[in-house]
């Protein structure tokens, strides 16, 4: 690749294995080897050449940057799912101990190549967004994942919510990251499981990429279901009574009610 003029605007994607020195010798070496050639194999999934990438490696951890170039929709669509299929593979003939788990984000900016690695605020702020508390509390609530994305605004924004994807807002959950000086709204999925199974551990729905009640915009009510077994009365029937009016009918005598099916409610319906 030509060297780029000063500071050029980039996609950056970094990746994180998780718990890495917490592993052994043997399974760190492993996970160096073969992290390198999953990321390839899913580039190359999603028609893309990380061979024309800037890399930047650090053991568990890659970050590359590559020119703004059309194809970030293909970045933040195609090569995660390739991604997540390549891990549930390798995965898949591993103990659990020995799964590879990955953090990965997407962010956008201007970079420069400098004479160490890169520069610019865009690779600072991705280095954040790598290490957000959410990224590591999605992981520990869907332990059956093996990857989880954060987007940040901006990339969300220009893909995924400008329609260029096959994924939609409400695939995402919205988070706030605050990472030491850096202060920022990004987008979480776990690409297995869905904004939904984060979403319904979310105490507000501002929080998600969609309302529970479109129409409304705000949390749908949620009303309380029957007493459980073993509960008040120990019936298993809820108690409380809703209805503002009733009709009574009073039978005087024997009454043959088999087949007949009996109906409570309000007289308004």
């Amino acid at each position: 690749m030509a060297a780029w003029p000063d500071f050029y605007p980039c996609t950056c994607i970094a990746v994180d294995a998780q718990a890495y020195g917490s592993n052994n010798d043997r399974r760190q070496s492993e996970i160096q080897h073969d992290l390198p050639r999953l990321l390839d194999r899913a580039a190359r999934g999603a028609g893309l050449d990380r061979a024309q990438w800037q890399i930047q490696r650090k053991g568990d951890e890659q970050l590359a940057v590559r020119p703004v170039d059309g194809k970030e929709p293909r970045l933040v669509d195609d090569y995660i799912r390739h991604l997540v299929a390549e891990l549930r593979e390798y995965n898949a003939q591993r103990v659990p101990e020995a799964r590879m788990r990955l953090r990965a984000v997407i962010h956008q900016g201007l970079v420069e190549l400098a004479d160490n690695g890169f520069a610019g605020t865009a690779v600072v702020a991705t280095a954040r967004l790598l290490n957000a508390r959410p990224l590591y509390d999605a992981l520990a609530a869907h332990p059956g994942a093996d990857l989880v994305l954060l987007l940040s605004d901006d990339v969300f924004r220009s893909t995924v919510a400008g329609r260029h994807t096959t994924l939609t807002p409400e695939d995402f959950t919205r988070v706030a990251v605050q990472v030491k000086e850096y202060e920022a709204t990004a987008w979480l999925r776990v690409p297995e499981f869905g904004a939904q199974a984060i979403a319904a551990r979310e105490p507000r729905a501002a929080e998600t990429g969609k309302p529970a009640d479109p129409a409304a915009g705000e949390p749908t009510a949620i009303r309380p279901g029957p007493a459980a077994a073993g509960g008040a009365g120990g019936t298993g029937i809820s108690n409380e009574y809703r209805a503002g009016k009733i009709n009574v009918t009073n039978v005087a005598g024997p009454v043959d009610a088999r087949g007949a099916v009996f109906g409570f409610g309000s007289a308004d319906g």
